[in-house]
């Protein structure tokens, strides 16, 4: 049996996730604390295989139910559900030495294994970097666990886990719940690390960009260095195409003297890449000559880099100079032999050469690298067209086509955004669709081949695949082949490229990995496979390919040239062969490619070793171990009072068994029935030797906010298409009718026509001509649109119905947007006598000089080069300005007051200041096809909507309780949720059993849009509408707004209305009388005074002096500058580039832990705070119209 001493439980208790990247296991120096893990490892797998088996024992003898897993370790019968009920601050483990000699233990209890011995095991797997051991034990743990989020450690090793295995969706998740449940978590930095890069990989860059900035001002121990933080922001920039600033920070890191060699590497292989590639960093041979230039440096500081060597061929291909070009290569695939690519580029070269037998070894050296290389396959089709052999070229064509169509399901499903090669694929899919229908025409009418037949000048594609490939091309592929061949004891190597480096995660990817592998996979696939048996030099190989593995993964948003800086994401490399065009597009977004560059150096083993000691303090004193005594450890033993050295003699017939520790010093719990005194007595009680966390406004305990799962039961074809409810209104009684706001509030959306005529509204106010009148220059949001039909959203080839909702930013002017909206309907005119057909369908871009004198979208060309007309829709027109628009404003007064934009039964009116578009009036200018994309209101508000006319707008809506499914389907179809552009496809909607109103709105309706619902507008003529949010004081109406306010805060999302300042202001103004709506603005005062509270009282223990500063009238409510969180009553400023910023308590410690520098200011006094929260109790005897 196996025996540990205190010191080595110790240890083994402290270890978790946290050590992962700071920890070097391969490091002769912590061998002893490596096999101390494999021990621990082995034990604890032979507890849970032991009590498998006890299991199987007594399912076979009828004592126990079968459990319903078909796996082995998903046996749950025998898991103590019970020990994951306590909060994870009190997590810990108790290793019990169980002696099996025992005749007090019950078989039962003998069996059973503590549901946190999966976590454990997770930890010390993850550590071993045995990630796929490592997913598959969290995995477990996560089952098991009713409560596994309030394990921070585990959200975070299961993060790392799904990073390392490339799936996206549910890394982000899992890091995205800890930063939520505890911004202060020790290794925050690398969470949002990560979060950044995998939010670039999928195109969500303003997100992208907070985390990356987060990690870059956190002073924690981290595994980057500030400069290869700044490395990603500033490739962040380059792939939104914002080369200016890339290129400005670059060239700043570069003028840093600690720029170690390889990131000086990564950073001239960028900017020569950039100059290569856009056109606006200067004149044509400038731009080459500084490529050359800085691609040769790159080689200089990396030699051994051949994607800088690739790219090196490719800028002298550009000018022509081949056999510059020819070297180059060579010298790549000499250093990354399994580089489809730089086979293709060879390719193009000697096809350009006019040599087709090269070129066509070349070809089929990069598509038997990479079956799933497009670019290859289309150039190998155009070399056997251009040699007369049709059915080949027929073959090669229809492949390219496939992968095309797989690589855009794989970017789906890993939810990297179609934007990055929209502009290669669908040009490209259409003209090769075209190409081979033309094919299958001519080999329909051609004879079969005979003897007689004229010789093929090249083989057959299947023979061609079957062929010994030059010497030249293959002398490096039978050296890796018997490599491959020596590592894996006598295994067949596969000359169609080495396999995949992982494995699959058990069920849990859906998503296929990438095809592309690097010239190690094969070697690390093999010794991670077998990492039990190596030998110690295996052992250390296996890390070293771990760590670079790790680096590739860190770069899956491709900082380096395989994400073209070009207009598209592609490059190309072209030469006439009659009508055809040889396109080398391969330069990939995906960065699974073969020999990426290191992108981020490795931290060297000096600064590792400082940073493990600093994490290490850090991790001890989180588990308060670092003043360990011997007696308040929470480690204990069986039958063990002290520790001499009988006791010690006791472990070797005994084996670790894994236990969750309910000893915990209790602390104080909050009620909405105390009042201020209670609850700063009870506050007092915490402890405030670290910050606050999980700061929430909803109930305590709750797991972390995700979007509902759609109700389950199946509608039939008639309930997905319900009638709209409708309402007409006859005359202003009418209209001032309880029964109105009953009808609204009843429904997700409703329709109330007739509104205008019934209350005399002048809606002539809000036509264009008098807004021209009344203030000609005011400014306008022109987004430049595709105009299609309203239930169809094609993508930009036309090729696919898709989400993605194209649309383009501009400013311009009311008088020049009145201009356009005027042409355009005079075109319609002409256009439809000329070919008597709708002015709607036929609709046509103006030629007058209007909104794009600041857009660098040419908005003048009538259609798109592949046929779509565009249009320009005017939106977000700000009418809050009483002295601009006082006419239009005080004709609003005339409505009923459930939906004026002020109202004391609008909670919006209760802010205290202006939120631009929600509680103030925002103006519409359409022509046909102006689009509003898919959403739900900010903080999930009501909406009123009227339309001025003259022309109709069409609505789509779904319930709020189908808003989860809607977000799935987003991300299926690679879109952002909340920060996309979507317009549902309608199809996809029917299928997931989601309802959809569709209805017409007429000019003077009224549509009200309850809270919650989902939907989507398109303008059927040319109109005007007018909008604004209301708040109903209903209890619905204020738990999804603070739902959404707690989703949003997970989601890095900004909410604009202060959830937690307009509580407080709504219990200073009314009176309520509705027990629920009540309860739920009494927890939210609860849970912010008690932050208050906390916070003083931890910053005042930091011995910061918390200064009143209190807050002016109208003042805007405050939010963090770095995390766009709201900030309520204790403000931590700093002084940023000559302006003072307001910042979060996590952001502030970020930026510095001992709150050295920052001052803390409060608008609030405490006596004011808990006057207010005592004063507001439940209201019993009048209704809530009349109490305010």
């Amino acid at each position: 049996m196996i025996q540990y001493s205190l010191e080595d439980l110790q240890t083994i208790l402290q270890l978790d996730s946290r050590y992962y990247g700071f920890l070097d296991l391969s490091d002769p120096k912590n061998s002893e604390l490596k096999e101390l893990i494999q021990r621990t490892i082995t034990a604890l797998q032979d507890e849970v295989a032991h009590s498998y088996s006890m299991n199987i024992i007594k399912q076979h003898d009828g004592k126990l139910v079968p459990t319903k897993s078909d796996q082995p370790i998903s046996d749950g019968e025998h898991i103590k559900e019970n020990s994951c009920n306590t909060q994870y601050q009190s997590k810990d483990f108790k290793w019990g030495m169980s002696n099996e000699t025992s005749s007090n233990k019950s078989v039962a209890e003998i069996d059973e294994v503590d549901v946190n011995t999966y976590c454990k095991l997770g930890h010390l797997h993850l550590l071993m970097y045995e990630h796929s051991e490592a997913l598959s034990a969290y995995q477990k743990y996560m089952r098991l666990c009713e409560k596994y989020w309030e394990d921070h450690a585990f959200l975070y090793g299961i993060g790392i886990v799904y990073f390392e295995f490339r799936c996206f969706k549910w890394s982000i998740k899992s890091l995205q719940e800890l930063l939520y449940l505890n911004p202060h978590f020790t290794c925050a930095n690398e969470a949002h690390l990560r979060l950044g890069l995998m939010l670039k990989a999928n195109g969500e860059f303003r997100t992208a960009l907070k985390h990356l900035q987060l990690a870059l001002i956190d002073t924690s121990p981290s595994t980057f260095t500030d400069l290869q933080v700044k490395f990603q922001i500033a490739h962040l920039y380059e792939v939104q195409n914002k080369h200016k600033a890339a290129k400005e920070s670059y060239e700043f890191i570069l003028n840093n003297k600690n720029v170690s060699l390889d990131l000086k590497a990564d950073i001239y292989r960028q900017l020569g890449w950039m100059y290569h590639c856009v056109e606006c960093l200067g004149e044509k041979k400038e731009r080459e000559s500084n490529a050359l230039l800085f691609l040769q440096k790159s080689i200089e500081a990396d030699p051994k880099c051949g994607q800088s060597l690739y790219l090196l061929g490719r800028c002298y291909a550009g000018v022509n100079k081949v056999h510059d070009a020819f070297l180059a290569y060579r010298n790549s695939v000499e250093k990354s032999e399994g580089n489809a690519d730089t086979w293709c580029s060879i390719g193009v070269l000697y096809q350009q050469q006019n040599q087709p037998t090269d070129a066509l070894q070349a070809y089929i050296c990069a598509v038997q690298l990479d079956k799933e290389h497009r670019s290859a396959w289309t150039n190998l089709g155009i070399l056997y067209e251009s040699c007369g052999q049709l059915r080949d070229a027929y073959a090669c064509y229809s492949n390219a086509i496939k992968r095309i169509s797989n690589k855009k399901i794989g970017n789906g499903q890993e939810g990297n955004k179609a934007v990055f090669s929209k502009s290669s694929t669908n040009g490209l899919t259409k003209g090769l669709a075209q190409r081979v229908k033309f094919l299958e025409s001519q080999l329909s009418q051609a004879p079969l081949p005979s003897i007689t037949s004229k010789r093929r000048q090249l083989c057959s594609i299947e023979e061609a695949w079957n062929l010994p490939i030059s010497l030249e091309i293959n002398s490096r592929q039978q050296q890796q082949s018997v490599q491959m061949q020596q590592r894996q004891f006598g295994k067949n190597p596969s000359v169609q490229g080495p396999p995949p480096p992982y494995p699959h995660s058990h069920g849990s990817q859906s998503n296929p990995l990438p095809a592309k592998r690097s010239k190690d996979d094969g070697e690390y696939s093999f010794l991670q496979q077998n990492q039990k048996n190596l030998n110690e030099q295996q052992d250390k190989l296996l890390h070293q390919l771990s760590a670079q593995n790790r680096q590739a993964l860190k770069n899956s948003s491709s900082p380096g040239p395989t994400s073209s800086t070009s207009t598209s994401e592609t490059i190309s490399d072209r030469t006439n062969f009659g009508s055809e065009i040889i396109s080398s597009d391969n330069i990939k977004e995906d960065t699974d490619a073969n020999d990426l560059a290191r992108i981020v150096s490795t931290v060297t083993d000096q600064k590792l070793k400082i940073r493990c000691q600093n994490i290490s303090t850090k991790l001890s004193e989180d588990q308060g171990l670092n003043n360990y005594d011997g007696t308040n450890v929470s480690i204990k033993y069986e039958s063990l009072t002290n520790c001499n050295d009988d006791t010690q003699n006791n472990f070797k017939d005994q084996k670790p068994k894994v236990e969750y520790d309910n000893d915990q010093e209790s602390l104080p719990t909050f009620n909405i029935q105390m009042d201020s005194k209670q609850l700063l007595s009870a506050v007092k009680l915490l402890p405030v030797d670290e910050p606050p966390i999980n700061f929430t406004i909803t109930a305590k305990n709750a797991p972390p906010p995700a979007p509902p799962d759609c109700p389950p039961q199946r509608l039939t074809r008639e309930q997905l298409l319900p009638p709209t409810p409708s309402v007409h209104l006859e005359n202003k009684k009418n209209a001032f009718s309880p029964q109105l706001q009953e009808f609204c509030l009843k429904h997700p959306i409703a329709v109330v026509r007739g509104l205008a005529g019934a209350l005399k509204l002048d809606l002539g106010l809000f036509s264009t001509k008098t807004l021209v009148e009344a203030n000609p220059d005011h400014s306008v949001e022109v987004r430049t649109q595709v105009n299609q039909s309203p239930d169809e959203n094609w993508d930009v080839s036309q090729a696919k119905r898709v989400w993605a909702c194209i649309s383009h930013r501009s400013h311009t002017t009311i008088a020049k947007y009145a201009q356009y909206q005027a042409s355009s309907f005079q075109d319609s005119l002409k256009d439809e006598g000329d070919k008597g057909s709708a002015g709607s369908q036929v609709m046509s871009d103006s030629d007058s000089k209007d909104s794009v004198s600041n857009s660098n979208i040419n908005l003048k060309r009538k259609r798109q080069k592949n046929g779509s007309k565009m249009l320009r829709f005017g939106t977000n027109v700000d009418l809050s300005d009483e002295r601009k628009w006082k006419p239009q404003l005080s004709e609003l007064q005339k409505l009923p007051a459930f939906a004026r934009v002020i109202s004391a039964a609008n909670m919006l009116s209760h802010v205290g200041h202006v939120i631009l578009g929600m509680n103030t009036v925002q103006l519409y200018m359409k022509v046909p096809g102006s689009r509003t994309p898919g959403h739900q209101e900010n903080n999930n508000f009501c909406s009123i909507n009227i339309n001025i006319g003259p022309g109709d707008c069409e609505w789509f809506a779904v319930p709020d309780a189908y808003w989860g499914g809607i977000h799935n389907l987003c991300e299926k179809n690679s879109i952002s949720y909340l920060h996309g552009s979507w317009w549902p496809v309608l199809e996809d909607l029917y299928k997931e059993n989601i309802p959809v109103y569709r209805f017409i709105q007429k000019p003077g309706d009224l549509v009200w849009v309850n809270a919650g619902c989902v939907h989507w507008v398109q303008s059927v003529g040319w109109c005007n509408n007018i909008a604004w949010n209301v708040g109903p004081l209903t209890a619905r109406q204020y738990s999804l707004a603070i739902e959404r306010y707690e989703w949003n805060k997970l989601q890095s999302f900004k909410s604009i209305v202060p959830m937690i300042h307009l509580s407080w202001n709504l219990a200073r103004n009314i009176k309520v009388s509705d027990v629920k709506l009540f309860e739920l603005i009494k927890m939210c005062l609860l849970q912010s005074l008690k932050n208050v509270f906390h916070l003083q009282e931890y910053v005042k223990s930091k011995g910061v002096e918390v200064r009143f500063n209190g807050r002016g009238k109208n003042e805007a409510s405050h939010y963090c500058g770095q995390c766009e969180v709201e900030v309520f009553n204790v403000l931590f400023i700093r002084e940023q580039e000559k302006r003072h910023v307001v910042h979060c308590l996590p952001c502030a410690l970020k930026l510095s832990p001992s709150l050295q520098g920052i001052v803390c200011l409060e608008e609030y006094r405490l006596s004011e705070l808990q006057q207010v929260y005592d004063s507001f109790t439940l209201y019993r005897t009048q209704g809530l119209g009349q109490a305010h």
